[in-house]
């Protein structure tokens, strides 16, 4: 039997917001038919005009608002939203933090299992955080411009002021920006696979306030380089490398495997919980310095070290948690896919003259499993998974040695739950509150630490 939608494209409806999805879009029901709203707000009455149906749920836009939730916040640019920067930045911050609690809470249950969440632990200041910029270059009316891409499409929407953030990055864009133009360098075209400059990325160490740039281009040539060089150097004193990447690739993929250093270093400093670390143009480094101490300060308390501890790191990245856990632990083994961030692991080792550190480069489920046959008997094993969670050959590698602890860094609390079922039906439990940290004001992103503990 055909269900037949109750709305129609086009038309206007007047309905009561009820919940907000893990998107960050307000929820109204039209005879149980869902209706996706972006800036709505539960507790609201919106006049809405219907965008798309699709079979079992339809898409609307907010014409006019009746009556206002008491946390809504005035937007602080429509841009932020259309491009989905800030996709709840017309939420109250504090509410911004409780529905990232309540987004954790809700993935748990669904798999009926009864946890814990703490209050999400939130910023002072909840913008201006990032310390790495991705700018996609573009033709627009005839002129080069940086931006970001309305959402679902590729339209780009020029933006000076990125909001989330570091001010000196959004500044350091606007000058090279204009410094391509007065080159006359043109900019990708994505149709064609046809221009020069695809992307530019900037990094900004917060502590060291040491800059990098990265000028992503599709050819290998990069017309007037030297004077474009010269010139980025004397705008930007703080700028301490500037690098190269080619990808001549039509691709969605944003940097290609070719670095070439154009001037000064191969990579730029920072610090992290009193560490050094040297962070190349490829390197993982988490965006939000000041809430990434906080998250990793919570990991290695809740790992409860001694010094006769045994860690392994199963996500080890440039060592960024591994090498503070080896500050206190006997012994850190990490593991990581990326072969430049273990060489960067090694290098940030010697640098804080850490020698009690083994990293590997390789899948973590292969190296674990590799560990586990060797008979590496580990006291605490932390996981730092990609969104999609952990494998469950890791998992099984993972119970099989049986830790005392496991403590599972997360950035997606779906993913989370799933594999905290996996690691209760194995005999690990959950016996403290889950803690989220808001890694990502102004988003829908959250990051959490949550322990399990052998039964």
């Amino acid at each position: 039997m055909k269900t037949i939608a109750p709305v129609t494209k086009n038309e206007t409806y007047t309905v009561d917001i009820s919940d907000l999805t893990y998107q960050g879009l307000g929820v109204a029901k039209i005879d149980d038919f869902p209706i996706f709203i972006e800036d709505a707000l539960p507790t609201e009455n919106i006049v809405m005009k219907v965008i798309k149906v699709k079979k079992n749920f339809a898409f609307g836009r907010v014409i006019k608002i009746n009556q206002k939730s008491p946390d809504r916040v005035e937007l602080v640019d429509k841009s932020y939203t259309q491009t989905g920067i800030a996709p709840l930045q017309h939420l109250k911050y504090d509410a911004q933090l409780e529905f990232k609690r309540h987004q954790i809470e809700e993935d748990f249950k669904k798999l009926k299992l009864d946890v814990e969440v703490a209050p999400t632990i939130g910023m002072q200041k909840p913008y201006q955080y990032r310390n790495k910029a991705q700018i996609p270059v573009r033709l627009v009316n005839g002129e080069l411009q940086t931006g970001f891409y309305r959402k679902h499409s590729h339209d780009l929407i020029p933006i000076e002021d990125f909001y989330i953030q570091d001010p000196k990055i959004d500044q350091a864009i606007v000058l090279i920006r204009d410094i391509l133009r007065k080159y006359r360098l043109k900019p990708y075209d994505e149709r064609t696979n046809g221009g020069v400059i695809r992307n530019i990325m900037v990094r900004r160490g917060h502590y060291s306030h040491q800059m990098m740039v990265v000028l992503i281009t599709r050819t290998e040539k990069l017309p007037s380089r030297q004077e474009i060089v010269a010139e980025i150097t004397k705008a930007l004193p703080e700028v301490k490398s500037i690098v190269q990447n080619i990808n001549p690739k039509k691709t969605n993929a944003l940097m290609g495997k070719e670095n070439k250093v154009l001037a000064g270093q191969e990579t730029i400093e920072d610090t992290l919980l009193g560490l050094k670390f040297d962070i190349s143009a490829n390197s993982f480094y988490q965006v939000n310095p000041i809430q990434t101490e906080k998250l990793y300060e919570l990991a290695i308390k809740k790992a409860e070290l001694s010094a006769d501890d045994i860690v392994i790191d199963a996500y080890c990245g440039i060592g960024t948690i591994s090498l503070p856990m080896a500050k206190v632990a006997k012994r850190v083994y990490g593991v990581e896919v990326v072969a430049e961030a273990v060489e960067d692991a090694k290098r940030n080792a010697q640098i804080n003259h850490l020698d009690n550190v083994d990293f590997v480069a390789g899948y973590a489920e292969d190296q674990m499993a590799k560990w586990q046959a060797d008979g590496l008997k580990p006291d605490v094993i932390v996981v730092d998974p990609p969104r999609k969670g952990l494998a469950a050959s890791l998992i099984e590698s993972v119970v099989k040695m049986q830790p005392k602890r496991v403590v599972y860094v997360s950035c997606n609390p779906a993913t989370l739950a799933r594999d905290a079922k996996l690691f209760s039906e194995q005999g690990y439990q959950i016996n403290q509150p889950i803690q989220p940290v808001d890694q990502f004001p102004q988003t829908v992103h959250v990051e959490s630490v949550t322990v399990f503990n052998q039964q």
